[in-house]
């Protein structure tokens, strides 16, 4: 998005230009020089004050609703005042403590992830997002247990202790011991690793002859392997809480912006390639309007910052979404905050 460099702008004219977003940003109205006026932050009269917001409306940083209205921000007015203007906050103490809170609390820590969305969601008033750490689990054990002609229980345990069960078609005319033979396989040579380097070490290890199975029971092994590979490749990365905060008046009153918020945050692998754009970033990042393809059409912002490990690798993205009227300058603290927490949590 291009936009006018605020040194461009006059001492005046930058002024009354901070007067409106943050009038905006504060109420979701548009702001009018009477308002300007009467708020004494500028000794101009409302004559003096209209001039200048049609100067900046001409720059394409100001818009209005309608012919008697006052000014709002455009999208490429909130990205000069977010760039060169904003001053951003601290999170408040009772901030800083809700948040550290509530990662203290006992459980998972995909628990805690849930519960980090939620208050963000709650302190900003817009929905939290979290991108959790993709983790695949490490085989302890792997069972084919039958259940009907053509068809197989795949019971995985992890080295964590957890136990998940998913459905295997079976070949006809499988012959009998097969799925005891696959199973002790997995067992007895993978367990340890994860799905993915199972996969390659049981490949490598039939492709050099290396492998005991016969061709049944190598089948079933590739079968065993897939269903848990496919289902991890699909498996949710990305938690949203608050999503009816965005629903705010301004929304109610288009049912169509409405329906593309929905169903934007439906489609979480599309929100969660977004927040992806994030991960590199050294600080937090903000998209604004239709600075993403994603949310162009609802008009709402995001802003997201990735947290990192004790090493410092990137394992995940926190964030809100929500309208671009967004508090940015008390939200990009906060978001700054709970990622460094969450990083801390995750070790």
């Amino acid at each position: 998005m291009s936009t006018v460099p605020v040194t461009e702008l006059t001492s005046r004219a930058r002024e009354i230009f901070r007067l409106v977003v943050e009038g905006y940003l504060a109420s979701g109205q548009a702001v009018g020089s009477k308002a300007i006026a009467a708020s004494g932050g500028i000794n101009l009269s409302a004559a003096s004050i209209r001039s200048v917001l049609h100067d900046l409306e001409l720059l394409g940083l100001l818009g209005h609703p309608h012919t008697s209205a006052g000014r709002l921000p455009t999208e490429a007015g909130l990205r000069l005042f977010v760039d060169g203007i904003m001053q951003v906050a601290e999170p408040s103490p009772q901030e800083r403590a809700a948040i550290e809170q509530r990662m203290a609390e006992p459980g998972s820590v995909e628990a805690a992830l849930a519960a980090t969305s939620a208050l963000l969601s709650d302190l900003s008033t817009g929905a939290g997002v979290v991108m959790v750490p993709r983790r695949e689990p490490r085989l302890a054990q792997l069972t084919l247990v039958p259940l009907s002609p053509g068809r197989a229980l795949a019971v995985l345990v992890g080295e964590d202790g957890a136990v998940e069960n998913r459905v295997v078609d079976l070949p006809a005319s499988l012959r009998s011991g097969a799925l005891e033979e696959a199973s002790n396989y997995i067992t007895a040579r993978l367990a340890g690793r994860t799905l993915a380097e199972a996969a390659r070490t049981m490949k490598a290890e039939i492709s050099s002859g290396q492998s005991a199975l016969d061709a049944a029971s190598r089948d079933l092994v590739e079968r065993g392997l897939a269903v848990w590979s496919e289902d991890a490749a699909a498996r949710a990365v990305l938690i949203v809480r608050g999503a009816s905060n965005l629903l705010d008046e301004s929304a109610l009153t288009d049912i169509e912006r409405v329906r593309q918020l929905l169903d934007d945050l439906e489609n979480k692998q599309s929100v969660a390639d977004l927040l992806d754009l994030a991960r590199e970033a050294e600080s937090t990042r903000i998209f604004i309007g239709s600075e993403n393809r994603l949310f162009a059409l609802s008009g709402s912002s995001v802003i997201a910052s990735p947290y990192r490990d004790r090493e410092g690798r990137v394992v995940g993205v926190v964030g809100v979404i929500g309208p671009t009227r967004l508090n940015y300058a008390r939200v990009v603290p906060m978001v700054d905050f709970t990622a460094q927490s969450l990083g801390k949590l995750i070790g």
